[in-house]
């Protein structure tokens, strides 16, 4: 007698998986942590050996420089140094490596000898130079550095530059456009090598006049562009300055371009990211103009 054929329809279901069905993929969180272990070490080696971003908190590099730029720093246009490895994660020390003296008018990054946090300033004076200010200008191995008057810059009013009473006393105005603007009394300076770039100078202030001192040998002299509002080597290390001229093994980079610039209206809404960008700030050199010739008179 045969037996009744199934259907299908009423056989019950499979209780478990056959035999032959492949197992669940298992992480290999060692191999994980060991990836990602390797990219922070990649990035931590391209940060402190190539070129690493910087954001400038201050307006002590004005007009060149305004709070709200990135930028990009390149690592290696004077060797290396403990200064040169990103977040400071080195000693102190005064080793470097390929070691080479910054130019006339290099923009560089230096870390105070009190302080650990990094400072952006221009190269004004380089090892056996003698260099004194007199009334706000630069005198460089008995020379006159040469300032000549610009028509005032006018930088448009925001967020990251209020130009308040207190720091630019009688420098805001309005444009013909109606906009609010900073009107900043510039001149442009030239170093020896032919360097030029645009300085402010608008008050009558103590580090306007420094006696003469000769740039030891390893050392060079610096200063922030906006000569009212800059801490650098002509103020005291109690001053939060540099305290007088800079050892090389403290200098760890030097400033190439702008990438962009916010004038500080952003939010966390992701809609007013666009809105904040600066115009015409982004992807500029951060290198010095040079003059036809050298200066100097």
């Amino acid at each position: 007698m045969n037996e009744p054929q199934s259907t299908g329809m009423n056989d019950p279901l499979p209780t478990s998986e056959p035999d032959d069905a492949p197992a669940p993929a298992k992480v290999d969180w060692a191999g994980e942590i060991r990836a990602l272990a390797l990219m922070l070490v990649a990035v931590l080696c391209f940060h402190s050996f190539v070129a690493k971003p910087f954001y400038i908190p201050s307006i002590s590099m004005m007009p060149g420089l305004l709070v709200g730029d990135r930028l990009v720093v390149s690592k290696y246009p004077y060797g290396f140094n403990w200064s040169s490895v990103s977040f400071h994660l080195l000693p102190r020390g005064t080793w470097r490596l390929f070691g080479r003296t910054p130019e006339y008018g290099d923009i560089v990054i230096v870390v105070p000898r009190n302080r650990k946090e990094d400072l952006i300033k221009r190269v004004v004076a380089r090892p056996g130079d003698r260099i004194a200010v007199v009334n706000g200008q630069i005198v460089l191995n008995g020379k006159p550095v040469p300032q000549e008057a610009q028509p005032p810059l006018e930088l448009p009013v925001d967020a990251n530059q209020p130009c308040e009473e207190e720091t630019f006393p009688g420098l805001k105005g309005r444009a013909p456009s109606g906009r609010d603007v900073c009107e900043l009394p510039v001149y442009r300076e030239t170093l020896p090598n032919g360097a030029s770039y645009l300085i402010i100078d608008h008050l009558d202030q103590s580090l306007d006049h420094m006696p003469e001192i000769t740039i030891p040998d390893g050392y060079v002299f610096l200063m922030g562009d906006n000569r009212d509002h800059s801490a650098d080597s002509r103020e005291p290390l109690w001053g939060n300055g540099l305290g007088g001229p800079v050892p090389l093994y403290d200098i760890g980079g030097r400033a190439e371009f702008t990438t962009f610039s916010l004038n500080g209206s952003a939010t966390w809404n992701p809609l007013s990211w666009w809105g904040s960008l600066r115009d015409g700030r982004a992807f500029a050199s951060l290198r010095a103009e040079k003059a036809a010739g050298p200066a100097g008179r």
